[in-house]
């Protein structure tokens, strides 16, 4: 997944992480891996993967 914060600030928010996890959650009952989930602001790009959260 990708989204971005118009605000600017690329930190994800808990509301990210609730939703990843709990989209995560729903397409594993149909055999679906979630690899990443990249979060864009001005320049900068995190990816929840490479922090450990998924």
């Amino acid at each position: 997944f990708a989204h971005n914060h118009p605000s600017g600030y690329a930190e994800p928010s808990a509301a990210d992480k609730q939703i990843t996890e709990r989209l995560k959650a729903a397409l594993a009952l149909v055999d679906i891996r979630v690899l990443d989930h990249f979060v864009v602001g001005n320049s900068e790009v995190v990816s929840l993967a490479e922090r450990g959260w998924i």
